[in-house]
């Protein structure tokens, strides 16, 4: 087996040991040690590779970065763009819109009576921190207008 290079996602962890799941393959890495104190929700920028005889752990080589990503739920409202696209999707539709440098913006149409539920959907899904980790974003906001049932994701490098 190799090194492997990739964004990971702290999946798990504890004084012993960390598991990691890299954000674009989803492939899982259970490390054989937590040396470098990993907490769950941390997204880290590493090489891992296996630890022989076995080669079923693996323990970090290099690390390129190390951060928090901030899952925000604020009571602003969508921007007015997320308001356009919006206007043009249909219940239950997912328009991604790439930002200019880093990150990526997510409008979505939802039944406004689920508007609130679907917006703490999203703050607790773990897959909005890996998302975060994929598009390079350190920052996540949750916007939401009930009336209108449009939730507005803005994926933010800081």
């Amino acid at each position: 087996m190799t090194e492997t290079t990739a964004t990971f996602l702290v999946t798990e962890a504890d004084a012993d040991s960390a598991v990691l799941r890299d954000v674009d393959a989803g492939q899982v890495y259970t490390l054989a040690d937590n040396d470098a104190e990993f907490e769950a929700g941390t997204i880290i920028g590493a090489t891992v590779a296996p630890v022989p005889p076995m080669d079923v752990v693996y323990e970090v080589v290099e690390t390129d970065y190390v951060h928090r990503v901030d899952v925000v739920d604020t009571d602003l409202s969508p921007t007015t763009q997320a308001m356009e696209v919006a206007a043009d999707l249909d219940v239950g539709e997912v328009e991604r819109i790439e930002r200019e440098g880093t990150g990526e913006l997510h409008v979505l149409s939802v039944p406004p009576a689920e508007t609130e539920q679907a917006a703490r959907d999203v703050l607790e899904d773990e897959e909005t921190i890996a998302r975060a980790g994929r598009v390079g974003a350190v920052r996540v906001e949750v916007r939401r207008d009930p009336d209108a049932g449009v939730l507005n994701v803005r994926y933010l490098p800081d």
